[in-house]
């Protein structure tokens, strides 16, 4: 499992291209018959991508020094591959693409599997510490409800489908849900806003080979960006802002983790404050 420290502010304005994508972007998240998994500082988040060609399992790993993986976590799952299912302490799930999952602290025994191999599933995995085992329990892409943003003169059309919060499924601190862009429109999140009591987590899909997103992160005043490809991700710590602008659109999933899980807790940042 990679590791990765918190970063302050003061110390971002001084980072180079390489270093900001060092610290913060996340890549070869689908390979294949693998699973990555990076343990974050910031609210001590876990991202994790399963791409299972045969059954995958989560280990709990040295860095947790837990029985299992849940031992004290929970964890949210978005599939954005093809068909797959995850089996949860003997109980299986399947999942098509877009379908999520929420597992409660406690679930023991977690496979993760692809309904064909040679077509596999991709299991995008957010997992953070909890207090209070919830009910396990699969979103359907179609139960979820969606609500729709923006405007063609600026381009954010955008649908925000929410998959983890407050009285739709229950957790103790995860906040997860699944964007996507209309076609013609290219911005996220903008105008933009920052949150300082949770952090989050995006990554980027639905992406065309030769398709990019230009991420912009840090203080309002003090931004600088990130060229993400298709199935990257970039963690957005509490004082940064997290907006993208694509070469085409596409679609990301946004997770939070923190103090609170309200949706609308966010700081708004005034257009002409940014530099």
């Amino acid at each position: 499992m990679e590791i990765r420290y918190v970063t302050g502010p003061e110390d971002f304005k001084s980072y180079q291209t390489g270093r900001i994508r060092d610290e913060f972007l996340i890549g070869g998240l689908f390979k294949p018959g693998e699973a990555k998994l990076l343990y974050c500082h910031a609210d001590r988040m876990i991202i994790a991508g399963v791409c299972p060609v045969k059954p995958v399992s989560l280990p709990a790993g040295a860095e947790l020094k837990a029985a299992y993986f849940l031992e004290r976590r929970e964890m949210g799952v978005i599939n954005i591959g093809a068909k797959g299912s995850v089996a949860v302490d003997g109980k299986v799930y399947d999942l098509d693409a877009r379908d999520g999952l929420y597992l409660g602290r406690g679930s023991k025994d977690i496979t993760f599997k692809s309904a064909n191999p040679s077509d596999p599933a991709k299991f995008y995995c957010l997992s953070t510490p909890a207090h209070h085992a919830y009910p396990t329990k699969k979103i359907a892409k179609n139960d979820v409800e969606p609500v729709n943003l923006g405007t063609p003169a600026e381009s954010n059309v955008r649908t925000i489908n929410k998959y983890i919060l407050p009285g739709r499924v229950e957790s103790c601190q995860i906040v997860m849900g699944l964007t996507t862009l209309k076609d013609g429109s290219v911005w996220n999140s903008m105008p933009c806003h920052t949150h300082e009591r949770r952090m989050e987590v995006y990554v980027y899909f639905d992406l065309p080979e030769n398709a990019m997103v230009f991420h912009f992160m840090g203080r309002p005043a003090e931004t600088r960006h990130v060229v993400l490809r298709n199935e990257e991700a970039i963690i957005s710590p509490s004082w940064s802002i997290h907006t993208g602008v694509g070469t085409s659109s596409y679609s990301f999933i946004w997770g939070m983790a923190g103090e609170n899980q309200e949706f609308t807790d966010m700081d708004a940042v005034v257009m002409k404050e940014l530099s």
